[in-house]
């Protein structure tokens, strides 16, 4: 197995930027040079939706038959489904029919570590693999987080997202003790920030001096922007967008803090750049 990094984001509260994170983190790292896979593990399909696949529900195969798949023991091409996107990133993508993948994972031997068997299939082809996990803490977020090395946690800075949070690390260090010894908390990640307000720069303080003692906090923030929302509509990344915006900035700064983590783990592993 090469050094490809399988970075899960996740949040269990809705709204707070995970879909927009992958996309534009994904674009950002492909922009550097590195090869990339976004893997949509959301029934909702926001992933899918947001790269510019508008009926998700018509797609011969998704995430939903890969995990069916891999649960039935059988071979899966090794680019089987996978979406070639223009902006130098694949997508595993996802709709409805993953949502009954759920209850079905709860009756599988070995169910939180389906995903993660897919994922190492397909790690020797990529530099990055990115997962967009669901906003709750069921089965598939269990799975994101086994199949993961580490995971970024996007967070708006007010107060609810912040309270949230322990519920979240509670979740990490559960899947840690009991599935993943090797996942790391990546660092956490302030979206949606309003630095005008006296608000956003209380709670950004309190969780830098409160969690931020323990848990890195990305030094990159995202800003609240009305093109970040709009991104969606266009399917496409806030990079291809509004490419010279302070969103897309802020996320080619993130890329370059999370390759640097890159080059001070892996200073001294060779790397393996096999191409499909």
């Amino acid at each position: 197995m090469n050094d490809c990094r399988v970075i899960a984001i996740a949040n269990q509260k809705g709204g707070v930027g995970k879909t927009t994170t992958t996309v534009a983190l994904g674009a950002a790292i492909a922009e550097l040079g590195h090869r990339v896979l976004l893997i949509d593990a959301d029934p909702q399909g926001s992933l899918s939706i947001s790269l510019g696949l508008r009926n998700p529900d018509s797609l011969e195969y998704t995430l939903s038959d890969v995990i069916n798949a891999t649960i039935e023991d059988e071979t899966i091409p090794y680019y089987q489904g996978i979406i070639d996107l223009p902006e130098d990133v694949d997508l595993m993508p996802s709709n409805i029919e993953l949502s009954g993948m759920e209850n079905k994972l709860l009756n599988v031997m070995n169910r939180e570590k389906i995903l993660k068997t897919y994922v190492d299939q397909e790690r020797k082809y990529y530099d990055f693999i990115l997962i967009d996990s669901m906003p709750s803490l069921g089965m598939l977020t269990v799975n994101a987080l086994a199949a993961a090395d580490e995971v970024i946690i996007p967070t708006q800075p007010n107060l609810l997202s912040s309270k949230g949070l322990n519920l979240l690390l509670q979740s990490v260090g559960k899947v840690k003790r009991f599935l993943n010894p090797e996942l790391l908390i990546g660092g956490i990640l302030l979206t949606m920030a309003d630095s005008r307000t006296n608000n956003a720069r209380a709670v950004e303080s309190a969780l830098r001096e409160g969690i931020g003692k323990s848990i890195r906090i990305y030094d990159s923030v995202i800003p609240f922007s009305v093109r970040a929302a709009e991104c969606p509509n266009e399917g496409v990344s806030i990079l291809t967008y509004d490419p010279n915006g302070k969103v897309a900035e802020a996320y080619r700064n993130l890329a370059t803090e999370v390759i640097e983590d890159e080059q001070v783990e892996n200073k001294d592993r060779p790397r393996d750049h096999s191409a499909r």
